[in-house]
C-alpha cells in the first residue's frame, strides 16, 4: 500500500486501555455521525471515529480506491504506534475495514462490518452528487433553500438530512465539506471491490445487515465466508442500510457482545 494520508478523528473512552476500536464512517458521512455510538463503545473501548479521505476533516484526494483509504487507516496506526486494532466499519467504511483486514490481518484484531460485503453492487449514488454539485449555493444563507434544491433528486427527507450534514456554513457562506469531484470520479470504485484473489482474514469477524437493505442477501454469504472463514452474520429484524442511525440499540448490542 502506497503511504496514507493523515486522518482527523473523535476521541473517546480515553482513559481506556487494550487495543482501540477504530470506527469507519460510509459514504457522504464523517465521524460526527457516530459520536454518540462511539461514546457508548467507550464504556468498554478507547475509541477513535476516523473521518475517511475526502470527508469530514480529512485531507482531499483525487486517489478514492479502497487500498488507498485502508492505507490511511493503517498510517492512523501506525502514527500512535498501535499494533493492533479492533475495526468497526459502515458501507464504505465496512469496505475499507475489509480491504485492510485482507491485506494487513495481522493489524486488526476483530472485524465488524455493518450492511456491505465485499462484492460489487450496482447501487449508485452518482444522482446524489450531482444533485448536491448543481445545487446553487452562492447568495443562500439557509439550509432549507439548499435543501430545497435537492428534493427532486433525493425524494426522502431523511437522507438529504444526512447529505446536508457536509453542508458548511463559513463566513456567511455555504460549501460542500466533502470532495464531490472525487466522490463522483471514483464512483464505480466505490460500487465496487478490490480484487484481492484468495485473500482471507481468519481473525473474528462480524457482519450486521438489516433486513429491509439488500446489501447483504444470502447471494453474498458465500463470498463473504471465502475471505472471512469465521464470519458470523447477524441480521436486525425491520432496519435498513442505515440500521446504526434506525436501530441504534441493537446494533450497538450485537458490536459489544462481540468486541
Amino acid at each position: 500500500m502506497a503511504q496514507g494520508l493523515p486522518l482527523t478523528y473523535l476521541e473517546a473512552g480515553e482513559a481506556n486501555g487494550g487495543t482501540p476500536l477504530l470506527v469507519l464512517h460510509g459514504l457522504f458521512g464523517s465521524a460526527r455521525n457516530w459520536q454518540t455510538l462511539a461514546k457508548r463503545f467507550a464504556e468498554r473501548h478507547r475509541v477513535y471515529a476516523l473521518d475517511l479521505r475526502n470527508h469530514g476533516g480529512a485531507p482531499w484526494s483525487d486517489e478514492m480506491t479502497y487500498p488507498a483509504m485502508a492505507a490511511d487507516v493503517l498510517r492512523f496506526l501506525d502514527d500512535r504506534g498501535f499494533a493492533r486494532a479492533s475495526v468497526v466499519g459502515h458501507s464504505m467504511g465496512g469496505k475499507v475495514a475489509m480491504t485492510l483486514a485482507l491485506n494487513h490481518p495481522d493489524r486488526v484484531e476483530r472485524l465488524a462490518v455493518a450492511d456491505i460485503a465485499p462484492v460489487a453492487y450496482t447501487h449508485t449514488h452518482a444522482p446524489f452528487v450531482a444533485a448536491m454539485k448543481q445545487a446553487k449555493l452562492e447568495g443562500f444563507t439557509r439550509r432549507s433553500e439548499v435543501e430545497a434544491q435537492l428534493v427532486d433528486a433525493v425524494p426522502e427527507a431523511p437522507l438529504r438530512s444526512f447529505l446536508l450534514q457536509n453542508l458548511v456554513l463559513e463566513q456567511g457562506a455555504f460549501h460542500w465539506r466533502i470532495n464531490l469531484d472525487a466522490i463522483g470520479a471514483r464512483m464505480s470504485d466505490l460500487i465496487g471491490f478490490p480484487d484481492l484473489g484468495d485473500a482471507q482474514y481468519n481473525g473474528p469477524t462480524l457482519f450486521i445487515g438489516g433486513t429491509r437493505s439488500d446489501y447483504i442477501v444470502p447471494e453474498n454469504h458465500a463470498v463473504i465466508r471465502r475471505h472471512f472463514p469465521k464470519a458470523a452474520i447477524e441480521m436486525i429484524e425491520g432496519a435498513g442500510h442505515w440500521l446504526h442511525a434506525e436501530r441504534p440499540q441493537e446494533f450497538a448490542a450485537l458490536v459489544e457482545a462481540f468486541a
